[in-house]
């Protein structure tokens, strides 16, 4: 039984983070420091005709101005771009408002903003694209870096459609909405002769460092990319942005260190953004509530330059039974910058369309939500054709109905009054893939006594420092040093798609039991050891101690076997990556989320009271940081359901809510209780640690579960996100 692994140990970086020792990127203690401004277009479609630096050039402190026009080549694609990358202006055009132009770099940070504002930009305006209804529509062949098909069918539609004596026809639409992570992007660039390092808020620093060096043209050995902590990514800071390239070319133009931190309001036009979307649905259904074809329709939005799309059809191709299925894409143009990934990209928005939908299929027929969707269970993947590498759907469904008390509702919508109060009940299911990625591992142990772990990962908040400090820990029996966030470490993943856990946490386990058994090994080969020709088999390790099972008396410890054999420190390296099974099998995660909404019948306003999830994401590694992401997934799919929505002036293109004063997100007051079960399950094929996709599972569903309950209070089904009070009035 682990001692460790799975237990809910505290952040081990916790207290570093509270007391502001965590030094953040616009943190870091640099000598020399000069600071960038970026400045922007402010117009959302045109062409530059010229930009005036003279004012801003003779302004105090300023060092260097550059502009679109300086910068070098950046045709090469910098990394993951879908199409026509163009990570800064190359051409006069202007594609969106926010678009960077160049940047100022001063002495201090308050000159370059004051020069920054000198800057004059002539420019010709056009009428700019800015809705959905304006947008040219395509049909895209692929998908986002042709990771999915454009439209993927299986079965007779037409026939589907014959064979339903039921059929639910709607349309459902999500709004333009933002990362907003409490950390803005920031970097600070630094050259040493023709080595750049780069602190660097990013979720990929291995990804930075490929794409960065790309873009400059210059040898990947040569640069270092560091993030040691991140105030959150959700995805905006997964890809290489124009900011960071402007950075590092300032940097080695003045031949000093040059930070650029972005302001709240430019994180709106510079990171990316969850698109728009409007998704057509259809269901068809026996009378006994048997799914006969299914067609999901996903429109969303994209930038001029690149496409982008939102794959709301991901989830539906395998989430239920369904012998006739398509799922179609559909791409509109509007001046905006591209889209990107967004906390359960795809599976977030379309199963708010899902899941509303097989709800309001369950009214049609008169069943029991869950019961429908036991029904129409999906034994294999109904797209694939694959089995499970493990599964546990139905078993969230009982456990969280029984915890929830589902047993006793009432169906009937506005059937529950407490006072002014409308009460409803709803759940919807949840699923998120469970990939991962190759990634190498260095043990270092000292004679000292000291460990130290290191991979080139990095922890964006979800509590990766903690997790893999218990998997080492646990495999070599003493405490360590965990570090990560350096591109000089061995090579891992991005921190993205929910694959960290899945792909570090194996390598982390399989380095440190190798430093483990060479350290035994030496052992009983040493004359000197009391374990001198004992079995390794027989050997166990526990606080730093090496003893036999069977007489713990008879016992060796790191230090005096390395002290012994002359050595300071015993290195290990190993890497790991998928098992050629798992492709044999389809990997997801599963949960089911239950809520109840009060909602005032005279004011419209809605109070989430009771939140249920219980989830089946293989073996947990640390229960507290695990509920910890559901906890922070549940409260961002409250704000996705009730608040969340970029709005953008649609004459002028630009985004009118760039703060967090105007882009409304859920505080303390808006959030209930949130129960949060995980059922034990055992997964042999996922990755050699039984792990399972959870950062980004707890946002979906969460959004229909809450509609789907303010239908049942209030009787008015509502299939555009947010929930306001003006749409149920």
């Amino acid at each position: 039984m682990s001692k460790i692994v799975g237990k809910s140990v505290d952040r081990v970086d916790g207290r570093l983070k509270v007391t502001g020792e965590a030094a953040y990127t616009a943190d870091m203690p640099i000598e020399n420091l000069t600071y960038g401004v970026v400045f922007q277009t402010t117009i959302a479609n045109g062409k530059v005709i010229q930009i005036d630096t003279s004012a801003a050039a003779t302004a105090p402190g300023v060092i260097d101005i550059i502009t679109y026009k300086q910068t070098p080549s950046l045709i090469k694609v910098p990394f993951f771009s879908p199409g026509k990358t163009q990570p800064t202006k190359k051409d006069d055009n202007i594609y969106y408002n926010g678009q960077h132009l160049g940047i100022v770099v001063a002495q201090t940070l308050e000159q370059a903003q004051t020069a920054a504002d000198l800057i004059k930009i002539i420019s010709e305006a056009a009428p700019p694209t800015t809705t959905l209804a304006q947008a040219e529509i395509f049909e895209p062949e692929t998908l986002n870096f042709g990771i999915m098909p454009g439209k993927i069918t299986r079965g007779n539609i037409e026939l589907g459609k014959a064979q339903a004596d039921i059929l639910v026809q709607e349309v459902y639409s999500t709004p333009m909405e933002h990362h907003n992570p409490l950390e803005t992007s920031a970097t600070i660039a630094m050259w040493e002769g023709d080595n750049l390092t780069l602190y660097e808020t990013t979720q990929g620093i291995s990804a930075t460092q490929r794409a960065i060096a790309s873009v400059l043209d210059i040898p990947q050995e040569n640069v270092r990319v560091i993030s040691k902590y991140l105030g959150g990514g959700f995805g905006c800071k997964a890809l290489l942005r124009s900011h960071t390239i402007l950075c590092a070319i300032a940097a080695k133009r003045v031949n000093r260190p040059v930070k650029v931190a972005l302001e709240r309001s430019q994180m709106y036009t510079s990171c990316g953004y969850r698109s728009q979307t409007q998704q057509h649905l259809t269901l068809g259904a026996t009378k006994e509530g048997k799914l006969t074809v299914i067609t999901h329709t996903g429109t969303s939005l994209t930038s001029q330059f690149e496409d982008f799309v939102e794959p709301v059809g991901a989830a539906t191709t395998m989430m239920y039974a369904c012998e006739n299925l398509e799922v179609k894409y559909r791409l509109g143009r509007i001046n905006a910058g591209t889209p990107t990934f967004m906390r359960g990209p795809g599976e977030a928005t379309g199963m708010f369309a899902l899941e509303s939908a097989m709800d309001e299929l369950a009214y049609a027929l008169n069943i029991d939500p869950i019961e429908l969707r036991l029904r129409n269970h999906a034994d294999i993947d109904p797209h694939t054709g694959l089995p499970w590498s493990s599964k546990s759907l139905k078993q969230c469904y009982q456990k969280g109905a029984e915890i929830f008390g589902w047993s006793q509702r009432n169906p009937i919508p506005r059937s529950i009054q407490e006072g002014d109060f409308l009460i409803g009940w709803g759940m919807a299911s949840a699923t998120f893939p469970s990939n991962s990625g190759s990634a190498s591992v260095k043990v270092e142990i000292f004679a000292s006594g000291e460990v130290k772990v290191q991979t080139g990962t990095q922890d964006i908040g979800t509590g990766t420092y903690t997790v893999m400090s218990q998997v080492a820990a646990e495999a070599l029996g003493l405490s360590v040093q965990f570090e990560l966030g350096d591109s000089n470490y061995p090579k891992a993943p991005i921190t993205g798609n929910s694959i960290t856990v899945g792909s570090v946490s194996p390598a982390v386990h399989k380095a440190a039991i190798a430093a483990r058994d060479r350290m035994i090994e030496m052992a009983i080969e040493d004359a000197n050891s009391p374990l001198y020709q004992s079995q390794a088999k027989d050997i166990t390790v526990e606080s730093g101690q090496i003893f036999l099972k069977q007489n713990p008396s008879q016992r060796d410890n790191y230090t005096d076997i390395l002290r012994r054999q002359g050595l300071a420190s015993l290195e290990v390296t190993e890497q790991t990556s998928p098992n050629p099974e798992s492709k044999n099998y389809s990997k997801h995660s599963f949960g089911a989320i239950f809520v109840e909404v009060a909602v005032d019948e005279l004011l419209a306003e809605i109070k989430i009271r009771r939140c249920v999830g219980v989830y089946s994401v293989g073996r947990i590694l640390n229960l507290k940081t695990a509920r910890s992401q559901v906890v922070g997934g549940i409260t961002w799919g409250i704000g996705m359901a009730l608040m969340e929505k970029t709005v953008m002036d649609a004459n002028q293109g630009r985004i009118v809510s760039a703060n967090l004063s105007d882009y409304l997100i859920p505080v303390h007051a808006d959030i209930p209780n949130i129960e949060v079960l995980f059922l034990e399950e055992e997964d042999a094929y996922v990755n050699a640690l039984g792990t399972k996709s959870l950062g980004e599972l707890p946002i979906v569903g969460v959004a229909a579960a809450i509609s789907n309950a303010v239908y049942h209070a209030t009787g008015k089904r509502i299939r555009d996100l947010p929930i306001t009070p003006d749409k149920l009035l």
